[in-house]
């Protein structure tokens, strides 16, 4: 099998690991944050994790210093498995365009699907798309519309950067990945633990089943208030989106100016 893009023979297993690629015989059996989170192997702090500690200092610095100068910027999840064709896919598109057109850089995961959609859309508008890989025993290297990408080992590190430099998530439909940023991303302002952003949620037919059920069981067994179903919005229309992490950007500058 051949490269499309340079006629390079293409390995048929690749794994990154950092700024490291790993082929073939190479690739080791397990992850990096397999091996940091496997309770098994708890002693291995007395000779292991005190070197892994440095290592997950280096990629936190490295995520810092690569993404200090982004533009304002916007974090876009979905899932790597959606075909180009499909409608999540066009919308993820026409949404990174817009973003870009609005001066927003766009984040997304890196990988294929809705994210290298939502990097296309960007990159085909002059704005700047950024990639945030990770090591994964199944998935393939940061696609090719990313002007700046970093592969991580570990999972909690991308996430800090996701969530650092963004100014709103818009989650487009995705499976147990998309599900996780997004409820950590509600979590995180619910809480306080971040000042306060836009979550929107794009493609109103995948996402309604879950809003009725947050609607119906999690509301009235008092497990979340109202304002907390406040946090999130939903639409489909790219134009809006825009609009609301724009007046939400406003809106913020006029209050970081009264303070």
């Amino acid at each position: 099998m051949t490269d499309s893009t340079n006629g390079r023979p293409r390995a048929e297993s690749e794994r990154h690991r950092g700024a490291v690629t790993l082929r073939r015989d190479s690739i080791p059996a397990s992850t990096a944050d397999e091996k940091l989170l496997d309770s098994h192997h708890r002693r291995e702090w007395k000779t292991k994790d005190a070197w892994r500690a440095l290592r997950i200092l280096s990629e936190f610095v490295e995520g810092f210093d690569t993404l200090a100068d982004l533009p304002p910027a916007v974090s876009v999840f979905g899932s790597a498995r959606s075909k180009p064709d499909s409608p999540e896919c066009e919308l993820a598109a026409d949404l990174g365009a817009a973003l870009a057109e609005a001066g927003y850089a766009v984040i997304t995961g890196g990988g294929p699907g809705v994210m290298e959609a939502a990097n296309r859309g960007a990159t085909e508008a002059g704005g700047m798309s950024v990639g945030l890989g990770i090591e994964l025993p199944f998935e393939q290297g940061l696609n090719d519309w990313v002007d700046i990408g970093i592969d991580f080992r570990y999972f909690f590190v991308r996430k800090t950067m996701f969530v650092k430099y963004a100014q709103a998530f818009v989650v487009l439909p995705g499976g147990f990945g998309t599900l996780d940023e997004l409820f950590e991303a509600i979590t995180l302002v619910q809480t306080k633990k971040v000042t306060r952003f836009p979550v929107i949620l794009m493609g109103t037919e995948y996402w309604a089943g879950l809003l009725d059920w947050m609607r119906e069981r999690l509301l009235p067994d008092g497990k979340v208030g109202p304002a907390d179903l406040d946090l999130i919005q939903l639409t489909d229309d790219v134009d809006e989106a825009v609009r609301i992490i724009v007046a939400a950007a406003d809106a913020a500058a006029t209050e970081n100016g009264k303070q």
